[in-house]
């Protein structure tokens, strides 16, 4: 079983840097694969109110043979809820989880057109001190979003889940994210696939005996990242957390750095999705 390594947050606590993503997993195959995913030694699991499985990953947290408190379990409030309606969309979300808290509560995007994340992140913060919610976050908030949010309430989040990759590297996403003391944590981290083909990959897994997979995933925690791959086959849900027997080494981490694109992105602008 992998030990994966932790970053501490800015609120004091810690989150494992390699979790299991439940995108895209069904309902009713997510009891089985999150408990696949807690034996292969994953403790940070990462869902949302969107991907309709809350209660299944619930379940599998419930049934898994590890005590809760080892769980690290992230969930995140839909867009269309956002505003006065966020605390009872973070009760529905508790209530099909089945658990008496999360560890990790995102604001899933910011949605600048309705000018209602303000209002959603003070809900948060009084759900946080009523003990429901250990940890408060962001998910593809920009540095424009992150100014007016700790400048109305004076809380900065302890993560923010971005879309991230060799082909979309965000550099000064991160860097905004670290001059605030916030863990950046990546979203897509293989580029949904695109990228285990990039010969630059192919020829670094090779000279290591490691799969592309594995050579992203570990850059991801080498550049101080936290990476949520997602799989239903259970040999990749073993492979993506058997990270931390090499290390990538300067060059490589250049070469891999060099693979950034302007055309790069893959999934919504957070400056208009809503």
């Amino acid at each position: 079983m992998a030990t994966i390594p932790t970053l501490t947050m800015n609120d004091g606590r810690s989150i494992p840097q390699i979790g299991y993503g439940c995108w895209q997993i069904p309902e009713a195959e997510a009891p089985g694969l999150v408990r696949q995913a807690i034996g292969a030694g994953y403790r940070l699991i990462d869902t949302a109110a969107a991907y309709g499985n809350e209660a299944g990953v619930g379940r599998g947290i419930r049934e898994a043979e590890v005590p809760r408190d080892q769980i690290f379990l992230t969930t995140k409030i839909w867009n269309d809820r956002q505003g006065p309606d966020a605390a009872g969309a973070f009760e529905e979300s508790l209530s099909k989880l089945g658990l008496t808290y999360v560890d990790l509560y995102l604001i899933h995007w910011p949605c600048p057109q309705r000018r209602l994340f303000v209002e959603t992140w003070k809900a948060m913060i009084r759900l946080r001190d009523e003990g429901k919610i250990r940890s408060l976050g962001v998910s593809n908030f920009t540095e424009e979003h992150l100014a007016v949010l700790v400048g109305e309430t004076g809380v900065t989040p302890a993560v923010n889940q971005i879309e991230l990759h060799p082909y979309f590297q965000r550099r000064d996403g991160r860097a905004a994210d670290k001059d605030r003391g916030i863990v950046t944590e990546s979203w897509s981290p293989l580029g949904r696939g695109q990228e285990l083909k990039d010969p630059t990959i192919e020829a670094i897994a090779n000279s290591h005996g490691k799969t592309p997979a594995q050579v992203i995933l570990r850059w991801h925690t080498q550049i101080g990242c936290i990476a949520i791959p997602k799989s239903a086959n259970p040999k990749r849900i073993v492979e993506n957390i058997s990270l931390f027997d090499f290390e990538l080494t300067a060059d490589e981490l250049d070469r891999i750095a060099a693979l950034d694109r302007k055309d790069g992105r893959i999934g919504p602008d957070p400056a208009t999705f809503c």
